[in-house]
């Protein structure tokens, strides 16, 4: 094969997301051989030039940049990757989309529908191929539901419930703000667990069982004040805790979803059951390498549920890793978004979820805050 082309890379942010991005460019092709481009770390960008100088030594950046303009100004860079926090994905992106340059955003799109509506408009007068970091859709074991729901296997689908807990900010000393705490601070954030966790799980479901319909949510803020990082004062908290709700999608199935962080004893407990006139499926991201599925055409002495070990080289993703029996686990679904993008600008088709469909899921977490303010149906503009 031909030298693979490079693909410059510009990241914005060195946080948790920056780590799994730069993890998945740095490994994609050792595994993905057939892929025409190479990601390149060219550069990562922060204000604080000292920690990004860090990281940049620590995964392998060939520079630092201070200032997010000067980033994207650069000739040498051809994708930006938004590892940012919320409130600066707009920004970024419409300038972003205005040089030309690819972008890889991290989720939730924006804000809130009204900035994701700009981007996409930005993203698609431009040209620029675009996604959204919405990963779980490459877990393997989801991508197999995708297949089987698709193929006909469950039949009709009646139900979708879904749940997505954490419990790390129930300490009422926990500050917002800053850094490490943004996601506590709605100027920052735009929401609580709405945009950062029950979108995840928006996306999924919609991915899999098609567009909502309508919502009807309940939210809760548990810790009415915190002690903000930058004014070192109690500020109130505008964020939603936990968020609850009931939804109809456009093919009639009834769905449920709730996340929260005040489930004391899970840190990132996410799970989907899928119930259909024929078969139903269960995945549970904490054994995110097996997907349960029971078939109710077995014949009934043998009829139960089953545990399908999504390893073999049939599966989706696997025939690029081990040897059947050996699992994979969170990182490797960046890989996956990685390959499929890099697969896509050989193709030219979009990479999905790209900024269009992350509006359609932005559209929904809106829905949830709509309805759990005014206690009414609420629903989803398509």
């Amino acid at each position: 094969m031909s030298a693979k082309k490079p693909l410059n890379i510009g990241m914005i942010g060195y946080g948790f997301m920056g780590r799994a991005h730069s993890n998945a460019y740095a490994k994609v092709n050792h595994f993905f051989h057939d892929l025409a481009h190479k990601p390149v770390l060219k550069a990562v960008c922060a204000r604080n030039k000292e920690k990004a100088q860090a990281f940049a030594d620590a995964w392998g950046y060939e520079s630092v940049e201070t200032d997010w303009r000067q980033l994207i100004a650069r000739d040498d860079i051809d994708a930006i990757d938004i590892s940012a926090p919320n409130n600066v994905h707009r920004e970024i992106a419409l300038e972003a989309a205005k040089a030309g340059k690819m972008i890889l955003c991290e989720k939730p799109l924006a804000m809130n529908a009204q900035e994701g509506e700009e981007m996409v408009q930005a993203v698609e007068k431009a040209g620029v191929a675009n996604t959204v970091w919405y990963n779980y859709r490459r877990v393997p074991a989801i991508t197999l539901a995708k297949n089987l729901i698709e193929e006909g296997k469950l039949g009709r689908i009646f139900h979708y419930r879904t749940l997505f807990l954490q419990d790390f900010t129930i300490s009422e000393d926990l500050p917002q703000g800053g850094p490490g705490l943004w996601r506590l601070d709605a100027s920052v954030a735009g929401s609580g667990v709405t945009g950062d966790l029950l979108a995840h799980n928006i996306d999924t479901a919609m991915w899999l069982n098609g567009a909502l319909a309508e919502v009807s949510a309940m939210t809760e803020t548990f810790v009415k004040e915190r002690q903000h990082v930058d004014t070192g004062q109690k500020q109130p908290v505008r964020i939603d805790d936990a968020a609850a709700f009931m939804a109809r999608f456009d093919n009639g199935a009834l769905a449920t979803f709730e996340a929260t962080r005040f489930a004391r004893g899970h840190k990132a407990y996410y799970t989907l059951e899928i119930n259909g006139e024929h078969a139903s499926i269960f995945w549970d991201l904490h054994d995110l390498h097996r997907l349960s599925y029971f078939d109710h055409r077995d014949a009934s002495n043998v009829r139960g549920w089953r545990s399908i070990h999504v390893t073999d080289g049939e599966h989706p993703y696997m025939d690029k890793w081990w040897v059947p029996g050996l699992q994979i686990g969170y990182e490797h679904t960046f890989v996956h978004q990685v390959a499929d993008f890099l697969k896509c600008l050989e193709t030219g088709e979009p990479c999905r979820p790209n900024f269009r469909d992350a509006l359609e899921t932005q559209y929904v977490c809106d829905a949830v805050l709509a309805s759990a303010k005014s206690r009414a149906w609420t629903p989803c503009k398509k």
